[in-house]
């Protein structure tokens, strides 16, 4: 066959195109991340303040400052894994909407599960403060 007939007979090649996240989009969903992270940095900050003031108060307290510590190292792990799986979730997204709701439900459930953790964390402590202040017999 010769180079001419070569040509007419090529078959054409498509390209597929790149799945890319517009930079707008990519922006938001970065800012959403980095207040999450800074909400859950502050969390874990007070947790850790409120369990170093009460270590100082005596043994009593002392049992619960170490139940504050090991909740905010569990809700560590626990949000760290989501942030994971959340990242592995949207390698997978087929499309840029797909992205948006994998994100959008992230966030609501990151919030949620931030605000139930600053509520137990806040219930441990109320609770130690208020063993704390017991009188002693």
């Amino acid at each position: 066959m010769s180079d001419e007939a070569r040509d007419r007979f090529e078959i054409p090649k498509f390209g597929i195109p790149k799945f890319e996240i517009p930079a707008d989009m990519r922006a938001m969903a970065e800012a959403s991340f980095e207040q999450a992270r800074k909400t859950f940095e502050q969390f874990v900050a007070g947790a850790q303040a409120a369990a170093g003031s009460l270590e100082e108060r005596g043994a009593t307290v002392r049992a619960s400052a170490k139940d504050v510590s090991a909740k905010a190292i569990a809700y560590a792990e626990k949000n760290v894994q989501a942030s994971l799986d959340h990242a592995q979730s949207l390698l997978k997204a087929k499309d840029l909407s797909e992205v948006m709701r994998l994100h959008s439900e992230y966030v609501q459930a990151q919030m949620r599960a931030l605000a139930e953790q600053a509520s137990e964390i806040s219930q441990t402590v109320g609770k130690a403060a208020m063993d704390a202040a017991k009188p002693r017999a």
